[in-house]
C-alpha cells in the first residue's frame, strides 16, 4: 500500500474518532465473563478518559480488572454495509485517578459534554478513569485494517493474514 494511502487513511480515522462522543467498553466482571457497556469520552496525550459512576457495574470492575477492551464503531444509519461498519478497538490498562484536579481533562468534558453537566455529574458519585491503549487497531472496511498507535502516532496497514505490513 502506498504512503500516500495510508496518510490518507489515518486522516479518515482521524476524522472517524473525532465524531465520537461515546466508546463501548468491554470488562471482566468478578466471576471471570464479559461485560459490555458504554461511556462517554475524551482523549488527551494518546488516553482516552472516561467519567463513571460508582453504581454502575463498570466502575466496579475496572477497578477489579483494570484490562478493557474500548471500541468506537460507526453509527448503523449512517453506515453504507453493516458488515463492514468503521470501527476502532484499543487494548487499554484503566486507573482511577480521581475527582480532583486533572483540569485540562476536566475543561475537555465540559468543552464536550456542557458545563452544566459535568458540573451535575462532579457534585455526584463520579469518578475518572485513564484508559491507557497498548495496541489499537482501525477497521475502514473489508480489507482495510491499519494498527494505530495513538501515543506514537504510527498507523501501519494490516495485511489480509492479520499481521502488520511494516512498522514505519
Amino acid at each position: 500500500m502506498k504512503a500516500m494511502d495510508k496518510e490518507a487513511m489515518k486522516v479518515q480515522y482521524q476524522t472517524f474518532a473525532a465524531g465520537m462522543k461515546t466508546l463501548m467498553l468491554s470488562t471482566i466482571d468478578e466471576h471471570g465473563m464479559p461485560f459490555i457497556s458504554y461511556a462517554p469520552f475524551v482523549k488527551h496525550n494518546g488516553n482516552f478518559y472516561i467519567y463513571i459512576s460508582k453504581i454502575a457495574n463498570h466502575y466496579r470492575y475496572l477497578e477489579e480488572q483494570p484490562g478493557v477492551d474500548a471500541m468506537l464503531i460507526e453509527d448503523e444509519s449512517k453506515t453504507a454495509n453493516l458488515f463492514a461498519r468503521q470501527r476502532a478497538r484499543f487494548v487499554c490498562t484503566a486507573r482511577n485517578i480521581g475527582n480532583t484536579g486533572h483540569d485540562e481533562i476536566f475543561a475537555q468534558f465540559e468543552q464536550r459534554f456542557g458545563k452544566s453537566m459535568m458540573d451535575m455529574l462532579r457534585g455526584l458519585d463520579f469518578s475518572l478513569f485513564e484508559l491507557e491503549p497498548s495496541e489499537g487497531r482501525y477497521v475502514a472496511g473489508f480489507g482495510q485494517a491499519y494498527d494505530i498507535d495513538l501515543a506514537a502516532d504510527k498507523f501501519v496497514h494490516v495485511n489480509r493474514d492479520g499481521h502488520s505490513q511494516s512498522a514505519k
